[in-house]
C-alpha cells in the first residue's frame, strides 16, 4: 500500500508543483502565453486520453506489469522535462509524462481493489484521499522551495528532476513487494473508440488554446465543429459495437444513462473551474505582483489545508448526504471565488497575502467536500457490472474538464491582460484575474444547480439495506 501511495503521490504532486513554476518557465524559455498553457494542458490531455485504454490494457496484460511500465516512463520523461532546452521540447515531454501517468494510475486503484478484501477497501481508498490532500499541500510549497533554492543554477528544472530518485525507489520496491496479478488475454481494446474520443478532445482543446494566438480565424471554429462531429461519431460507434457484442471504450448503455451523463457534465464543469483557477493565480501572484515562487506557494497553502481538514470529516460521513454535500461544497466555492474577486486587486505585496487566505481556505473546504461526494453521487446508480468502466470514464471526464478549464480560463485571462496593456502592469493582471474568476462562478454555480434540481438521488439497494457505491477505480 505504501508503494502504491508513493506512486500516486508522485503523480499528484507533479500536477500541483508545475503551476508554481509557470512564470519561471515562461521567463526562462521565452514562452508565449499559449505555450505556457500547453505545459499544463499537454499533461492533462495525454492523461485523460490514456486513462481508459491503459486501464483496459492493464486488465489484459497484467496490472503489475502495466504499473511498472508506467512508473518507468514517468521517471524517464520527468528527466526529459527537467533537461528540456526549449518550450516545445518541454511540452512534448509533458505529454509523454501524461501518458505514463495514465499507464500507472488506473493500475494503482485496480491493484488495491484486488488485493484488499471488501471490508478493508473503504479504509484503503481513504488513504488515497489523504494522499491527495497532502500532495496538494506539498506541491506548491515544494515547488517554491526548489525554485527559490536555485540548486546548481538549475532554476525550475529540479521540480521535474526530483521525480527521478522517487521513481527509482518506487520501481524497485514495487518489483519486490507488489503481487503479480495475471491479466485476461480475452479482453479486447476498443481502438476505434479510443481514436475517435482522443482526436475529438484534442481538436477542441487545440482550438481553445491556440485560437487567440491565430486571431480566431474561421478554421479554428471549423476544428470545434469537427470535434463535435467526432463526439457524435463516438456515440454512434459505441452503440454499434454494443449491438455486435464487441468491446467498448465506454459502455453504450452508460452513454444512454441520462443520470450518468449529467454527472459526467458536472464533473467536467467542476474540474474545469479548479484547474484553470490555479494556473492564472500563479501567473497573477508572480508575474503581476512580483512574488517569488516560494512566496506564491506559501500564499496558496490555505487552500490545500482546507482540502485536508474537510477530507477527515468526509471519512466520517461515508456515503451519507452526498448530493447535499456537493451542493454545499460548490456553494462554498462560489463564495470563495466572490471573496477572491473582491480582495485580489487590493493585494500589492507579499505582506498583503493574508487577505486572500480566508477565501482560499473556504475554497479548499468546498473543493475537498465536493470531490468524493460528486463521484459517489454519480456512480451510485450505475449498475455494479459497469462500476469499473463507469468510474474510469469519470476520471477521464475529470481530466478533460481540467484541460477545458486551462484552455477557457487561460483565454479569458490573457485576452483581458492584452486589452489592459499587457504584461508588467499590476492593474492589468488584477483585471485579468477578476475576469477569469467569472468563469469559476459559472462552473461551480452550474454544478450546484444541477446536483440540487436535476441529478437523481442514489437508490437505496442491495443486501443489508445499504447504498452501494462503486469505488473510483479503473
Amino acid at each position: 500500500m505504501i508503494i502504491l501511495l508513493l506512486a500516486g503521490f508522485m503523480n499528484l504532486i507533479d500536477v500541483n508543483i508545475v503551476n508554481v513554476a509557470l512564470p519561471s518557465l515562461q521567463r526562462n524559455l521565452e514562452a508565449s502565453p499559449s505555450q505556457i498553457e500547453w505545459v499544463v494542458a499537454a499533461y492533462i490531455l495525454a492523461f485523460a486520453i490514456g486513462l481508459l485504454p491503459f486501464g483496459r490494457l492493464g486488465d489484459r496484460i497484467g496490472r503489475k506489469r502495466m504499473f511498472l511500465l508506467g512508473v518507468s516512463g514517468f521517471t524517464l520523461f520527468s528527466a526529459l522535462c527537467g533537461m528540456a532546452p526549449s518550450i516545445n521540447w518541454l511540452v512534448a515531454a509533458r505529454a509523454l509524462q501524461g501518458f505514463s501517468g495514465a499507464m500507472m494510475m488506473p493500475q494503482v486503484l485496480a491493484i488495491v481493489q484486488v488485493i484488499f478484501p471488501p471490508h478493508e477497501r473503504g479504509a484503503a481508498f481513504s488513504f488515497f484521499g489523504l494522499s491527495a490532500g497532502l500532495a496538494s499541500v506539498a506541491g506548491p510549497l515544494a515547488g517554491g522551495l526548489l525554485i527559490n533554492a536555485d540548486i546548481a543554477g538549475l532554476d525550475w528544472r529540479p521540480i521535474f528532476l526530483v521525480n527521478i530518485p522517487v521513481g527509482i525507489i518506487a520501481l524497485i520496491a514495487a518489483q519486490i513487494v507488489v503481487p503479480s496479478i495475471p491479466g485476461d488475454r480475452t479482453i479486447k481494446n476498443d481502438t476505434g473508440g479510443t481514436l475517435l474520443a482522443g482526436a475529438s478532445v484534442f481538436l477542441i482543446i487545440f482550438a481553445l488554446i491556440e485560437g487567440r494566438g491565430f486571431g480566431w480565424p474561421i478554421w479554428i471554429f471549423g476544428l470545434v465543429a469537427l470535434a463535435l462531429v467526432g463526439f457524435g461519431c463516438f456515440y454512434a460507434f459505441e452503440h454499434k459495437r454494443e449491438k455486435t457484442n464487441k468491446a467498448q471504450l465506454l459502455p453504450a448503455h452508460l452513454l444512454s444513462n441520462s443520470n450518468y451523463m449529467l454527472g459526467g457534465l458536472m464533473v467536467v464543469l467542476f474540474f474545469s473551474g479548479v484547474a484553470g483557477f490555479f494556473m492564472v493565480l500563479a501567473l497573477f501572484l508572480q508575474s503581476g505582483l512580483g512574488f517569488t515562487p516560494l512566496q506564491s506557494g506559501l500564499s496558496t497553502i490555505p487552500f490545500p489545508v482546507g482540502v485536508l481538514l474537510i477530507s477527515l470529516v468526509n471519512n466520517r460521513l461515508g456515503s451519507r448526504f452526498l448530493r447535499q454535500r456537493v451542493a454545499a461544497g460548490t456553494t462554498l466555492l462560489v463564495g470563495a471565488m466572490l471573496w477572491l474577486r473582491i480582495v485580489l486587486p487590493e493585494v500589492t505585496s507579499f505582506a498583503d497575502h493574508w487577505t486572500i487566505a480566508p477565501g482560499l481556505f473556504l475554497g479548499g473546504v468546498g473543493l475537498g467536500g465536493t470531490i468524493s461526494s460528486l463521484f459517489q453521487s454519480v456512480l451510485a446508480n450505475v449498475p455494479t457490472r459497469d462500476a469499473g468502466s463507469g468510474s474510469g470514464a469519470l476520471q477521464s471526464f475529470q481530466q478533460m474538464g481540467a484541460a477545458f478549464g486551462v484552455a477557457i480560463v487561460g483565454q479569458i485571462f490573457f485576452m483581458v491582460l492584452d486589452g489592459q496593456g499587457g504584461t508588467g502592469d499590476r492593474v492589468a493582471y488584477a483585471e485579468a484575474i477578476r475576469a477569469a474568476i467569472s468563469y469559476e462562478f459559472l462552473a461551480f454555480g452550474s454544478v450546484a444547480i444541477l446536483v440540487t434540481f436535476f441529478l437523481k438521488a442514489p437508490k437505496e439497494k442491495e443486501a443489508h439495506g445499504t447504498v452501494h457505491h462503486a469505488p473510483v477505480a479503473d
